[in-house]
């Protein structure tokens, strides 16, 4: 039984990575939910951190999975910005369509939770101060102008822009048009 090729177990050992990275930045996505939902807005700066650097790692395997992609298309004699549903209709038969149809199914419903949680981050993240549950500068909580709590609220907005830009990083276009979601 030919078990499949050099260039389909490199391209299914990078998706078993991405889906790692993945999982990963759901369960960050979740963790700054469950502060968000705490009030714990000082710990923004913590989890936008975070997701920044799972953000950089997945795009490091965005890359390594078009490379091993177009490898594994090549040797398949398929055409080169082939996507894994098209790699999975011209997989030899034997292992490979089943194991990729696996990882196209595992990346896909990754997807949807993070998806759903960057929607509900963002949801909480861009509600009105006051309905999030945090103070806001009009609030007239400051006894002094230019006070500790004026530094405070401003650190705040920036971390709260800061976890914005990261949450909205999260889209991962290339992974969508790779498994042919739109």
């Amino acid at each position: 039984m030919n078990w499949g090729t050099v260039g389909a177990d490199e391209l299914s050992a990078t998706l078993w990575r991405e889906r790692r990275q993945l999982d990963f930045l759901l369960f960050l996505l979740e963790t700054q939910l469950l502060h968000l939902r705490a009030g714990n807005w000082h710990r923004l700066n913590f989890t936008a951190a975070e997701l920044e650097k799972v953000l950089e790692n997945l795009r490091f395997e965005s890359l390594a999975r078009g490379v091993e992609a177009s490898a594994l298309a090549a040797e398949w004699k398929a055409p080169d910005q082939s996507t894994l549903p098209s790699l999975i209709s011209l997989a030899p038969p034997g292992l490979w369509p089943e194991l990729l149809d696996d990882h196209c199914r595992g990346l896909t419903a990754l997807l949807a939770g993070i998806d759903l949680a960057a929607a509900r981050n963002i949801e909480l993240l861009k509600a009105p101060p006051d309905e999030a549950g945090i103070p806001s500068l009009a609030s007239g909580t400051n006894e002094a102008p230019g006070g500790d709590a004026d530094l405070d609220l401003l650190a705040r907005d920036a971390n709260i822009q800061r976890a914005l830009a990261a949450v909205n990083s999260a889209t991962l276009r290339s992974l969508r048009d790779f498994l042919e979601l739109g």
